[in-house]
Order: structure tokens, then C-alpha cells, then sequence
């Protein structure tokens, strides 16, 4: 899985980039190497709103396009929140597509003639 991450009105180091890989290798696990990751991180800059730095995820895969948002008042922990719950939509996504799928093992029904 390819990941990009992205940082708006955010400075986006070395450090914070191998966090991210680390913590989205849950997802990568489960997901085809060809998808891609946008990982968008920003700060509000309204001083009202205690969570102020958000995370924004958008996950392609094939036929599919998962999208995560979340906000805290930690930029880790917001990453930690986003990855969390991109993990379970590819898990609820790659459930659907299983139960979807004929089984192998039934076979077609012969022709009582």
C-alpha cells in the first residue's frame, strides 16, 4: 500500500511520516498492495475549537473508496483514532465482498433427469 501523507497549515516531518507507516500497517495487511493512502493532517485555527488537529484519511482501493476523519487536541492521537477506524471499515468492506462470493466448494446442481 502506498501512502502519502500531506500536511496543511502543518509541518509534516521525518518522524511523524514513519509513525504513520507503522500505524497504518494494520490496514496495509489487509488491503492489495496497489491501494493508495492520502493521509491529509491539519490544524484549525479557530481558537474556540479544543480539537484542533485533524486528520483526514482517504483510502482507494479497487471498486472502493474508504474515507476517515477525526479531530483531537493531539495530532498523534488523531492519527491513532483515523487508523483505527479505517481498519474497521476494510474489515466490514473485505466481510461484504467475502459473503457476496459464491463458495468454492458448492457445487451446481445436477439435472435430476
Amino acid at each position: 500500500m502506498r501512502i502519502e501523507v500531506k500536511g496543511r497549515n502543518f509541518v509534516v516531518d521525518g518522524d511523524l511520516r514513519e509513525r504513520v507507516e507503522k500505524r497504518f500497517e494494520k490496514v496495509a495487511r489487509q488491503v492489495s498492495e496497489l491501494a493508495h493512502l492520502d493521509l491529509e493532517l491539519f490544524e484549525e485555527r479557530n481558537p474556540s475549537i479544543r480539537e484542533s488537529q485533524v486528520a483526514e484519511a482517504t483510502l482507494h482501493l479497487k471498486g472502493a473508496t474508504l474515507r476517515a476523519r477525526d479531530a483531537s487536541d493531539n495530532m498523534q492521537h488523531a492519527i491513532h483514532k483515523v487508523a483505527d477506524e479505517l481498519a474497521r471499515q476494510v474489515k466490514r468492506h473485505r466481510d461484504k465482498r467475502r459473503r457476496r462470493r459464491p463458495s468454492a466448494r458448492a457445487e451446481p446442481r445436477a439435472a435430476a433427469s
